[in-house]
């Protein structure tokens, strides 16, 4: 069996790009002529890349020879394993979007839910989130995020176990970006916390580096007293690395208090 080779995948690749057009071609697929001229390179020397004496082309070149030849993110990858032998550079993440399907999925848990994105910006709430642990929507959008409200001066006297859970959340929040891409809001939001949080830093520089891992919440509500949660973390497939934690009550009380809160808010 011949091995896959740059020319032979360009050659294939291109015959199978469908030309858009209803005049009748000798040879099936895009002209080599054509994807030069999508991809903005000579005639000449894409020919010489068929012809395997092209020379080794520069990422940019390469990324436009994948649209030019129409490439999916599989077939992207192999032209960049078979020209640098190496898997291309990430693309930054798309903006995420909470789709109404999505949504539906939170509004029918009875429990505390939410999703967030790889830089744990939370986007998405249910009614008992916001009966339980309060209205995201009522807070500036920054505020919004999981690390800023973990890191920041004074979440000591209000999360239960604070250190445990800021090692939680860092640890996967590396795994997090590195599987989504460091973004510009990634850097910023490292950036930011290294200049404010002594103990972001510390932990930071520790690089601890693990999925996530369900921990304790323990909150405590005005008429009924302690809610002990236990938190579960689950992937939205398709999503561009949103996440849904899920908060179940790790007791009978705190099951009865959940209930209490969420019908009292009408929710």
């Amino acid at each position: 069996m011949a091995t896959t080779t740059l020319p032979t995948f360009l050659r294939d690749r291109r015959e199978r790009v469908h030309p858009g057009t209803t005049a009748r071609r000798r040879t099936p697929g895009l002209r080599r002529e054509e994807v030069a001229a999508r991809a903005g390179v000579s005639v000449t020397w894409y020919t010489w890349l068929e012809q395997g004496r092209g020379g080794v082309p520069s990422d940019d070149v390469l990324e436009r020879l994948a649209r030019a030849l129409e490439l999916d993110d599989t077939n992207r990858e192999m032209l960049f394993l078979l020209a640098h032998d190496r898997p291309p550079p990430r693309k930054p993440a798309p903006p995420v979007a909470v789709t109404p399907s999505l949504q539906l999925v939170l509004d029918n848990i009875s429990v505390p839910a939410f999703v967030k994105t790889p830089t744990f910006q939370i986007v998405a709430w249910n009614r008992a989130a916001v009966a339980v642990i309060g209205d995201y929507a009522a807070v500036p959008e920054r505020d919004r995020n999981l690390l800023r409200r973990v890191f920041q001066p004074g979440s000591e006297d209000r999360v239960h176990d604070v250190d445990d859970v800021r090692r939680t959340c860092l640890a996967s929040f590396r795994v997090d970006i590195a599987r989504a891409g460091q973004s510009d809001e990634a850097t910023a939001l490292i950036d930011e916390l290294m200049a404010t949080s002594p103990d972001f830093r510390r932990l930071w520089d520790e690089g601890e580096i693990r999925s996530h891992g369900g921990f304790q919440k323990r909150l405590v509500r005005p008429d009924v007293g302690e809610i002990v949660l236990e938190s579960s973390v689950f992937h939205v497939e398709g999503s561009d690395g949103l996440s849904m934690f899920v908060f179940s009550p790790a007791n009978e009380a705190s099951a009865r208090a959940i209930a209490q809160l969420v019908q009292r808010s009408g929710a």
